[in-house]
């Protein structure tokens, strides 16, 4: 089986799912860019944070409403793929054998918004078995692009790694009034795409540093960790190229990358 790309997603808002925004249409034309259907899935949501890495063994996903006062329909929307068990103790496997002391089975959770509302638009009959991984916000971007790193051998195992986060991610600063997209968040976003593809892996894990406007740009880093993952998981070399780039509410960027290994 061929190695499989890896990809860094940005969900944005949950109504992603039923808003028409090119973001969503990008994501409904998935199969454009991922053509062959993947064995698994393992999604890596900054909507799952916790102090060490768990994971999620389940045999089949629940749906998690994890926001509040949006749309009536929104809690209607359900994505029930089969779990993956197998693949939840074999990403526990890798971790461990790769360093990590710790790492939790969570034999209850679901699916958070951060990976049904993506993968409801780019796998819509949900057949495929998704296993979800959590971030540590507490740790830094080294700590994420080891797990990715550790997690490499699925690539060949016919494992689809998705990071699911957001590129900017300051919701006290979304701007409801249609105006322009705000120059820290332009900043950012433009320098993620030259650091990630010039393989400025280095700067990209020590974002907090290297980034113009980094605090803004993202006040928690729950929302970048799952990039620093997906770009770990293609390792040293890989060849970054931005496949979607749009705005929504001024500040709230929808660019997503795919990573190919040089292997």
């Amino acid at each position: 089986m061929r190695i499989m790309d890896t990809y860094f997603i940005s969900h944005g808002s949950p109504t992603l799912a039923i808003e028409d925004l090119p973001a969503r249409h990008f994501l409904l034309d998935w199969g454009k860019i991922v053509a062959e259907k993947p064995k698994a899935i393992l999604v890596i949501s900054g909507h799952w944070d916790t102090s060490v890495p768990c994971v999620n063994v389940v045999s089949r996903n629940s749906t998690i409403y994890d926001f509040y006062g949006f749309p009536r329909e929104m809690y209607k929307l359900q994505y029930n793929a089969p779990g993956a068990p197998d693949l939840a103790k074999r990403v526990k496997e890798l971790l461990i054998n790769s360093g990590f002391k710790t790492v939790r089975e969570d034999p209850s959770r679901g699916l958070d918004h951060g990976a049904w509302v993506p993968l409801s638009l780019m796998y819509p009959k949900a057949d495929i078995p998704v296993c979800q991984l959590s971030v540590q916000s507490k740790q830094n971007g080294e700590h994420h692009y080891k797990m990715g790193k550790a997690l490499a051998p699925l690539k060949s195992e016919g494992v689809l790694i998705i990071g699911s986060g957001s590129a900017t991610h300051n919701l006290r600063a979304l701007r409801s009034d249609g105006s322009s997209t705000a120059p820290w968040a332009q900043a950012f976003d433009n320098w993620l795409t030259e650091a990630l593809i010039n393989g400025r892996h280095d700067e990209i894990n020590n974002f907090q540093e290297k980034a113009p406007s980094a605090s803004m740009a993202h006040p928690y880093p729950d929302h970048f960790y799952p990039l620093h993952v997906a770009l770990g998981a293609a390792g040293e070399g890989a060849k970054a190229e931005l496949i979607h780039k749009s705005w929504s509410l001024g500040t709230l960027s929808y660019s997503s990358y795919s990573f190919k290994s040089n292997q």
